[in-house]
Order: structure tokens, then C-alpha cells, then sequence
């Protein structure tokens, strides 16, 4: 479904214009259209449909308006009924304020770093999309309301595309319609001094300076200032002949192979490293990179899924993932790639405060996070209010890794859809608004396999089948074990294979085996478990007592003591926070459930040593 705005307010699905009558039905789609997907109220849609006098029954005919929408729109687009009003959302439907703002961004980035040509190809396309003046067919009450921001976008595009042009040496084609949009817009500085510009560049001085005093009259009589600093300093110019010399492009590096794939150098880059020898998740990372590619026929949408969320266990890959999808994904994103680890090394939660304030100071706000005059810091809702504002209308990535709850989540969400969100986190974060979830399981034996070849070496591991697989299998498709004995093998090129193998076969010495560096099994699953309270950590480690074999909430109620209504509620909890798989359903319809074995292992490992740290409950 397309949708236009900037002209009469249209919906067209493929060549066909979908029939609609009334200016207040076409008054109703433009209002939920620019809401961009969030939640019109009742009060602002009778403000906008009949202003300061709604007539009684405004909220059965708000309701009429709905339904007509949803009948000529189709199933397509979703009209949902939401307090305190109505939410439109359409998912790969294209309206067009949202691609010309789009382009309009682009060649604004483009005519900064002085790629004129392509800045002015861009404004152009932008400048296309308006078919009339925007919203023609709707009440005068949302027109009074959102025309006038329209009209200026429009303007400032058009004064930048004609400022391109300008740096491009065309001026004779531009002395014409310069001439007009001046007499349309007499005291629009900038046009008129855009004509002093190309009239001189035509070798008619005496033009531009009558130019200059007719528009120094025009704002005395109209409004009664002087000229500004545009025409002052473009009247400068022609006295002295400065406007002769034409701007220069950007020089590219002619020893340049290829374009950089990422942000502008202004924009702020701060993703990990990608994984060199990343391997397997190829269905997983082609659907996240699909979603956060452009709309067909390069156009997008304000309605496509822009949070993304990874779950999974603790070393399952979900950063891994997450860093080699936003590498892959760089380009699309020219205002920048954030990213923000949201725990701290040993599991605690960070202060949102404090990520806040990291995040601001990429997006050019230094003073985020220092102390004022008083010595008082930053509150968290002016910190939020600044990275909104800061985020707002700009094509950036923003990864946030490893979310501990959906409050920590809310306050380091963009408050528009222009930038997008990939979150990892342990729990299922269900309560994220327009969230798109991915969950990664452990690999399977194959991928399980790969990955310990892409790390320690084919060749290696091709020469001992046998014990390859058995490394795998001890490190049960967990990605982070695999690369910590990957990398064990790679750092020890005369070990065979059997000698780790034979090493990991130990329940007993197993967790002292899988480290090495900064990457350390237990102390990952240990951070895990430290987020749970203390009394299901305490059942936990009964639990453990099951062994390796699938089970029902029945035998787990006998075996905790709980009725079993509590303990599938646990069960499920665990489940949420990817401490527990589910495996299927029994025969009697009820749901399997597995510890993973390294999970099972640190659990049992921490319940004998009752009087170390390790499950101390993280504050």
C-alpha cells in the first residue's frame, strides 16, 4: 500500500487509487499516517476534525471514520483501537513524507561534505514527490496545524537543491525560476540572494545589486528589519567579485578501492569488531539484515519493524550475531552506529543514566553526563529528553546489548522509527513496543562443528574426527565454548585434538578447561544466574538433582516440593530468562523441559562449594 501526503491525501494499492470520500475521512488517515505509527487520541483527532467545536456524537462518527479506513484499506493495514484512540499500522506500506524526508536528509549530508552532484540528484528526487500543496483535501483545522512545518521542508530542500546547482556551474538555467520563486517569495533571504548569485555568475552585476535593494525595501515596508546575513555577505560579494569563484567538490582519495561502507566521518561509529571467522546463524542473520534493509525499490517505510530483538542463553552468540548484522547492515545507516553494553562484566545492571550519557556524547552533546554549575548531574528524564531530541529524524543503528528488563530498555528507545533498534538480551523482553524477536538455540552438531573448525583449523581437526566430536559434543552447541576450546586448540598447535578432547571429558575438571583469555564459561553462566533471587536459585540447584533427561512440571513439582501449578510457573520463568529449555510437548499435552548441560554443570558445581561467591546475588 502506498500513501501520499504531500499533495491530495491518497492510499493506491499498486495502480489502483483506493476510494475514498470526505474530507474528514481523508482528515483521519492523514492524522494517523503522520502519527508514524503511534497512538492518536480521541481529543486530537475531534480537534483536528472540527477545532474548538466537536459536534455530540464526535466519538460514534470518529468510529465511522475508522471503519470506512478499514474497509477500502484492506487487510493490508491494521486500524487497532487503542486507549486513548486509534494506532494505523502497515508494515511495507510506503508514504511518501517519509521518503522525501528521507532524501531530503541524504542530500542535506551530501551537500555538507560537497558531493554537489549527488547532493543535488538526491533533492531532486526528494522535490518530485510533492504532487500540490500537501494535505489539499483534508479539514482546515489539521492543514492550519501541519502545513506550515510541510511548506518549510519543502522550501529549505529546494533552496539546497538550487544551492547545488549553483556549485555545479548552472546558473544560467537557474536565473528563470530564481526569478520567480523571488517575486512568489519576496522575503526569503536566502532565494534572493540564490538570484544575486546566478545573475552575476551571467555577467549582470547591476541586476544583482537592483536585486539586493529591492529585496532591502521589500523586508523594511513587509517587515520592517533590515537585510541578514545571507544577503549582506552575497551584496559583499558582488561588490568585491568573490561570487566568480564556484565552491570546490570533495576530492576523493584516488588510492581508494572502494567507497566506505559507513558513516559519514561526522557521523559516530562505535559497534565492537566484527567476528573474522563467524560461523553458522545464516537463517537468523538473513532475516534480521532483511529487515533492516531498504523498502523495495528503495524506498522506507515508517511502518517497518525498527526493534529487533536476539535472545538466548549466555554464550549462545547474541552479541556475535547482533555486531556481524549491523557490520553487514552499515551502509543503510548514514547518520551513525551506536552501541551500548547495558550490564557490567560481573552482571550487574548499569545505570541507564550512565549509558544515556555515553551514547550522548557520540551524538555530539559533550556536556551530557558532567556535573552543572550547582554540581548537581543530569536527571533521567532530561537525559532522555536530549537522546530523543538527539535521535530524532536521523538514519542510525542503535544496538543495545545485553537488556536486563523492558525498564531499563524504555528509557534508550528513540522516540521516532527513523532510527533503528537491535537489542540482545537473556530474557524475552515481550513488553517492547513493534519488537520483532529472533531466538538462538545452541548449534546443532553440524554448525557446532563448523565454527570449531573455522577457529582452530580444518586441516587440524580432519585428521581426528572422532575427537572433534567429541569436543562438540562436551561443549553442547554452545558457541562460547566452542570458540574458548577453538581457541585453545589454535594457541596449541602440537596438542592433537584428543588430548583437549580427553581434558573436556571430566564433568569434574570441564569448567576449568573451558577458559581461556577473557572468555571463561562459568564466569559467563555464573553472571546469568546471579540475576536470580535468591530462593529460585535455591530450587534451581534442587532441580539440578533431575540429571540431563527431559521432564514435566509434574515430576519437577514432586522433586521441589511445589504444587504444581507453582512449579511450571517456575519452570516458565526459567524459560524466560533462557536458564531452561523447553523441548516439546508429551504425549499428554505437557511441555518438556532440559537444563543445558554446562548450565546443569555450573549449577551442581556452585551448589558444592555452598560457601564461595559465585551465587551471590548480584545487587
Amino acid at each position: 500500500m502506498e500513501f501520499q501526503l504531500l499533495g491530495p491525501v491518497e492510499a493506491r494499492e499498486g495502480a489502483r487509487r483506493v476510494a475514498l470520500s470526505g474530507s474528514k475521512v481523508h482528515t483521519v488517515l492523514a492524522v494517523l499516517l503522520l502519527a508514524r505509527g503511534r497512538v492518536v487520541g480521541d481529543s486530537r483527532l475531534s480537534s483536528l476534525l472540527w477545532g474548538w467545536d466537536p459536534p455530540a456524537t464526535m466519538n460514534a462518527q470518529i468510529y465511522t471514520y475508522i471503519s470506512r479506513l478499514r474497509k477500502h484499506l484492506g487487510s493490508d493495514v491494521e486500524l487497532v483501537r487503542r486507549q486513548p484512540g486509534y494506532q494505523l499500522l502497515a508494515e511495507g506500506s510506503q508514504v511518501d513524507m517519509v521518503e522525501f524526508e528521507r532524501l531530503d536528509r541524504l542530500g542535506r549530508g551530501a551537500l555538507e561534505e560537497r558531493r554537489f552532484p549527488e547532493a543535488g540528484e538526491l533533492l531532486r528526487r526528494a522535490l518530485d514527490l510533492w504532487q500540490g500543496p500537501a494535505l489539499s483535501n483534508v479539514t482546515p483545522h489539521l492543514a492550519e496545524a501541519e502545513l506550515p512545518q510541510l511548506e518549510e521542508s519543502r522550501m529549505s530542500a529546494l533552496e539546497r537543491r538550487i544551492e547545488a546547482d549553483l556549485a555545479l556551474a548552472r546558473h544560467q538555467r537557474l536565473v528563470p525560476e530564481l526569478t520567480g520563486l523571488v517575486g512568489e517569495f519576496p522575503v526569503r533571504e536566502r532565494l534572493r540572494a540564490q538570484l544575486m548569485t546566478a545573475l552575476y555568475r551571467c555577467g549582470r552585476q547591476a541586476e544583482a545589486l537592483r536585486a539586493f535593494h529591492e529585496g532591502r525595501d521589500v523586508l523594511a515596508e513587509e517587515l520592517g528589519v533590515d537585510p541578514g546575513t545571507d544577503l549582506t555577505d552575497t551584496y559583499q560579494a558582488v561588490l568585491t567579485g568573490e561570487l566568480s569563484r564556484l565552491p570546490q567538490p570533495a576530492q576523493l582519495p584516488t588510492s581508494a578501492p572502494y567507497a566506505s561502507p559507513y558513516a559519514s566521518p561526522s557521523a559516530p561509529v562505535m559497534l565492537p569488531p566484527d567476528t573474522a571467522d563467524f560461523t553458522g546463524r545464516e537463517s537468523q542473520f538473513t532475516e534480521l539484515c532483511a529487515r533492516l534493509a531498504p523498502a523495495p525499490a528503495d524506498r522506507r517505510s515508517a511502518f517497518r519493524p525498527r526493534r529487533l530483538l536476539i535472545t538466548g542463553m549466555a554464550g549462545v552468540g547474541k552479541t556475535a550475531l547482533a555486531v556481524r548484522v549491523a557490520h553487514a547492515v552499515a551502509a543503510e545507516f548514514p547518520d551513525g552506529l551506536l552501541y551500548a553494553r547495558l550490564h557490567h562484566e560481573d552482571g550487574t545492571v548499569k545505570d541507564s543514566c550512565a549509558v544515556l550519557a555515553q551514547l550522548l556524547r557520540a551524538l555530539g552533546d559533550p556536556s551530557a553526563g558532567l556535573p552543572a554549575p550547582d554540581g548537581s548531574l543530569l536527571q533521567l528524564d532530561e537525559l532522555i529528553r536530549r537522546y530523543r531530541t538527539r535521535t530524532a529524524g536521523r538514519r542510525l543503528l542503535i544496538l543495545l546489548d545485553d537488556a536486563a528488563n523492558e525498564l531499563q530498555l524504555d528509557a534508550l528507545l528513540p522516540g521516532t522509527s527513523d532510527a533503528a533498534v537491535l537489542v540482545t538480551s537473556r530474557s524475552r523482553l515481550s513488553a517492547v513496543p513493534g519488537s520483532r524477536t529472533v531466538a538462538l538455540d545452541p548449534m546443532d552438531r553440524k554448525e557446532s562443528l563448523a565454527l570449531l573448525a573455522a577457529i582452530a583449523g580444518n586441516s587440524r581437526l580432519a585428521v581426528e574426527p572422532e575427537a572433534a566430536r567429541t569436543v562438540t559434543e562436551v561443549c553442547a552447541g554452545l558457541p562460547l565454548a566452542l570458540r574458548i576450546a577453538g581457541t585453545r586448540l589454535a594457541s596449541r598447535p602440537l596438542w592433537p585434538a584428543a588430548r583437549l578432547a580427553r581434558r573436556l571429558a571430566d564433568p569434574a575438571t570441564r569448567l576449568g578447561e573451558l577458559r581461556v583469555g577473557e572468555l571463561d564459561v562459568r564466569r559467563r553462566l555464573d553472571a546469568a544466574l546471579r540475576q536470580l533471587p535468591a530462593p529460585e536459585l535455591e530450587l534451581l540447584r534442587t532441580l539440578v538433582r533431575r540429571g540431563a533427561e527431559p521432564f514435566a512440571a509434574t515430576s519437577a513439582a514432586l522433586l521441589l516440593g511445589l504444587p504444581e501449578t507453582a512449579a511450571e510457573e517456575f519452570l516458565e520463568r526459567l524459560v524466560e530468562v533462557s536458564l531452561l529449555e523447553m523441548t516439546g510437548i508429551d504425549s499428554a499435552g505437557e511441555p518438556r523441559y532440559r537444563l543445558h548441560a554446562l548450565v546443569r554443570l555450573v549449577v551442581r558445581a556452585g551448589r558444592e562449594q555452598r560457601t564461595d561467591r559465585p551465587f551471590t546475588r548480584a545487587s
